[in-house]
């Protein structure tokens, strides 16, 4: 029998249930006060869990955070990649990538600034983190692959210049100068300097 038809055995179940407790008590606790205002007795106890069984599936409240964002940044994600595809202009089609992953972060200013630093600065080995890694390789790509349509860039160029656009992004929502700016005007502020970067 091959392994994808095989059942969830009872304990796997479990597991995941209880990973989508955490998960969405994670969720709304941040949402509500902010990852630094939340504690996490306060999760495993919406969680209806208790703090040992919390930290088997996240050590830290930042990979907690990772955990819950990951899943907005990927929706985002799937979102611009989707728009961009009826875009022909280069530059507007990579925008279209971009501001949903801008807004998805800027939802709770707080916790985006976080999630960013936890991205840059949190334990590869760690499996949240991980997953964050691969939404920035996974974003790149799809910023890559828009920068190849005219023929005229080559797969190396298109890599390195999805690099330079991705940390242009990342600084520009994590910055402290734009901690009071609305979204319009930091996808702005990235369409300005990915504008001139750009093959003309």
């Amino acid at each position: 029998m091959p392994l994808d038809s095989r059942p969830v055995g009872r304990r796997e179940r479990n597991k995941q249930e209880k990973l989508e407790r955490i998960t969405a008590a994670a969720r709304d606790l941040f949402a509500e006060r902010g990852v630094d205002e939340v504690t996490t007795q306060e999760i495993a106890d919406q969680a209806d869990i208790g703090t040992g069984t919390l930290f088997l599936y996240a050590k830290t409240k930042g990979e907690l955070l990772l955990l819950v964002q990951n899943s907005t940044y990927a929706d985002a994600l799937a979102q611009g990649r989707s728009a961009a595809e009826s875009i022909p202009d280069v530059l507007d089609a990579v925008m279209a990538i971009i501001r949903p992953v801008v807004e998805c972060n800027r939802k709770q200013v707080d916790n985006g600034r976080t999630y960013l630093r936890e991205i840059v600065f949190g334990d590869p080995e760690e499996p949240h983190h991980r997953d964050a890694l691969a939404l920035t390789v996974q974003t790149e790509k799809a910023i890559a692959d828009v920068l190849q349509r005219d023929g005229r860039t080559t797969a190396g160029d298109a890599a390195t210049l999805a690099h330079v656009v991705s940390a242009i992004m990342f600084v520009s929502m994590a910055a402290t100068i734009n901690i009071e700016k609305p979204v319009g005007d930091i996808v702005q502020e990235i369409r300005d300097q990915v504008r001139v970067l750009l093959p003309r």
